[in-house]
C-alpha cells in the first residue's frame, strides 16, 4: 500500500504532495495564529469601547439636573452614546425595570460570520451596571455590556479576503511547479527512454543536452556510454564478419578437398576393388571365392565412407550453393525433410528472391532453416512446418520465418546449440535472431539479416510441398 500510494509515484507528484502537505500545515498555522490574534484583538477592542463607554456614562451622570430631569436623562442617553461601537446598552429604573429597549451600537454593514468562527474568536462577554444618582438618591441604572458579533464579523471578512488571496496564489505557485518540474525532470524521462533503447541494443540514441548542470551532466555520460556501445558494437560485427567469413572460408577449402582429393580416392579405391574381384576369377575356386568377399567387403567399407563423406560435405557446405539460386536449394532441402518424414506436412513461401545474397547470408539462411526444420521435425514432433522467406525492400532486409504446431520449449529450459549457433551466425551479419515458444503452443524462429541491393533480377515464386509429396522438388 505504501508503495502504491506514494513510492509508486513519479517525482513530479511526490514533490508536489510535499509542496501541498507543507502548505496545507502553514495554512493551518497560519489559521491558528489568525484565531488566536483575532480572539485577541476583539477582547482588547471590546473592553476597550465598554470602559470609554463607562466612562462616558459616567461623566454624563455626573450633571443629571442640571439641564434635563433625571427621568428624560435616562432616556436621552443611549441617544447619545450612538457613536459608540461594540456595545450594547440598557436603560432601567431604581426597580430595575427597563426605561427603553437596549440598543446595540456598532456598523451593520458586515454579514455574520459563521458560529463556529465566532464561537473560536469571541471573548467572555461582561456586564458593567453604573448608577444614576440624582439629588443624593439613586433615580435608575445603565447596564453596558460589549457586543463583539461586529468586530468578529469584521475580522471574519478581513481573513476571508486575505485567504482568498492566500488560495489564488497558492494554486497558481502550484500550477508554475508542476510546469516547471515537468521541465526539470522532462531529460530523466528522455533518459529513461534511452536506457530502454540501449537495452533493445539500439546504440544510436542521442539525448538532447537539458539545462539544469546536474542533468547535463548525467545526459553527457550517457550520450558517451551510447557512442562507446555503438563503437564496440561496429567492431564486434566487423569482427564477427571476418571469423564467419574466415569460417566459410575454411569450410569450403575442406569441402573442395573432401571433393577433389577424397572422393576420387575413394572412387579409385571401389574401382581397385572391383578390379581385384575381377582377377579372382581366374584362381582356383577356393581362393577366388576368398577374394570376391574380400573384394566386396572393400567396395562395402568404400561406399559407407563414401556415404560419410557426402554427410560431411552436406554438413561443411552445400556444393549447389552459390551455382543454384538459393530458392532451388531451399526446396530442395524441404522437399528432403518431406520425403524423410511422411507424417509432416512443409510449406515454403519463398517470393521475390534474388539468386543469391553472397556466400555468407546464403549460408546462414540455410542453416538456420535446416536446424529450424530438424528442431521441428526431432524436438517438437510438430505435424505442420510453415517456412517464409521474403525480402523486404525498403527495410532492406532478408526476412525468414519458420513455424511449426509442435509441442514448443518449455519454460526454462536451456538454448540447445543449434538455437545459440544460428543467433551467432545471424548477429553477426549483423541482423537479429527472435525465437518465440510457448509450451504445447509451437514455435516460431524469426530471422532479419540485412541485404544490399539485388545482384539480379531473378525472382521466385511460392511452392507448397505437402507431404504426400512422393516425387519431391524437380532438380
Amino acid at each position: 500500500m505504501l508503495h502504491g500510494l506514494w513510492y509508486g509515484r513519479s517525482i513530479r507528484l511526490q514533490l508536489l504532495i510535499v509542496l501541498i502537505l507543507v502548505d496545507l500545515l502553514a495554512a493551518l498555522l497560519s489559521g491558528t495564529i489568525a484565531i488566536w490574534r483575532a480572539r485577541t484583538q476583539t477582547s482588547v477592542e471590546i473592553a476597550a469601547s465598554v470602559h470609554l463607554a463607562e466612562l462616558l456614562v459616567g461623566d454624563a451622570a455626573k450633571y443629571v439636573g442640571q439641564q434635563l430631569s433625571a427621568e428624560e436623562f435616562l432616556r436621552a442617553l443611549p441617544t447619545q452614546l450612538r457613536s459608540m461601537r461594540h456595545l450594547r446598552i440598557s436603560v432601567k429604573d431604581p426597580a430595575g425595570m427597563p426605561v427603553a429597549p437596549a440598543l446595540t451600537f456598532g456598523a451593520k454593514e458586515h454579514a455574520p460570520a459563521p458560529a463556529w468562527f465566532a464561537a473560536l474568536v469571541a471573548p467572555a462577554v461582561e456586564s458593567h451596571d453604573i448608577p444614576v444618582i440624582a439629588a443624593g438618591r439613586p433615580v435608575g441604572q445603565v447596564e453596558i455590556a460589549g457586543e463583539p458579533a461586529d468586530e468578529i464579523a469584521e475580522v471574519w471578512e478581513n481573513l476571508l479576503a486575505i485567504g482568498s488571496v492566500a488560495v489564488l496564489l497558492n494554486i497558481t505557485m502550484i500550477g508554475v511547479l508542476y510546469v516547471l518540474f515537468g521541465r526539470v525532470l522532462d531529460p530523466l524521462t528522455a533518459l529513461g527512454a534511452g536506457l530502454s533503447d540501449l537495452q533493445r541494443q539500439s546504440y544510436g540514441v542521442r539525448l538532447p543536452q537539458p539545462y539544469p548542470r546536474e542533468l547535463a551532466v548525467i545526459v553527457v555520460r550517457f550520450n558517451a556510454l551510447a557512442r562507446a556501445l555503438e563503437t564496440a558494437r561496429a567492431e564486434n560485427l566487423t569482427l564477427n564478419r571476418r571469423l564467419i567469413s574466415a569460417q566459410d572460408d575454411e569450410r569450403r577449402r575442406t569441402a573442395l578437398e573432401l571433393h577433389d582429393e577424397v572422393g576420387p580416392c575413394l572412387f579409385g579405391l571401389k574401382v581397385c576393388a572391383a578390379s581385384i574381384a575381377a582377377a579372382a576369377a581366374d584362381l582356383p575356386d577356393k581362393a577366388a571365392q576368398k577374394m570376391s568377399e574380400r573384394a566386396r567387403e572393400i567396395v562395402t567399407t568404400v561406399e559407407h565412407l563414401q556415404a560419410i563423406n557426402r554427410t560431411m560435405l552436406e554438413r561443411l557446405r552445400p556444393m549447389a550453393l552459390g551455382h543454384v539460386p538459393l530458392k532451388d536449394i531451399l526446396e530442395q532441402l524441404v522437399g528432403e525433410r518431406a520425403r524423410q518424414t511422411p507424417q509432416t506436412s512443409f510449406e515454403l513461401r519463398a517470393q521475390e528472391l534474388t539468386p543469391s545474397y553472397g556466400d555468407s547470408i546464403d549460408l546462414t539462411v540455410y542453416r538456420c532453416i535446416q536446424e529450424s526444420l530438424t528442431n521441428a521435425i526431432r524436438h517438437a514432433q510438430a505435424k505442420h512446418v510453415t517456412i517464409d522467406i521474403h525480402e523486404d525492400g525498403a527495410a532492406a532486409l532478408l526476412k525468414v520465418m519458420v513455424q511449426d504446431d509442435g509441442r514448443g520449449i518449455a519454460v526454462g529450459a536451456p538454448a540447445g546449440l543449434g538455437i545459440r549457433g544460428m543467433q551467432e551466425r545471424v548477429e553477426g551479419l549483423g541482423g537479429h535472431y527472435f525465437l518465440n515458444s510457448k509450451t504445447s503452443h509451437g514455435t516460431c524462429v524469426s530471422i532479419s539479416i540485412p541485404i544490399g541491393e539485388s545482384e539480379a533480377s531473378y525472382r521466385g515464386g511460392a511452392r507448397v510441398i505437402k507431404k504426400h509429396d512422393d516425387q519431391g522438388p524437380d532438380h
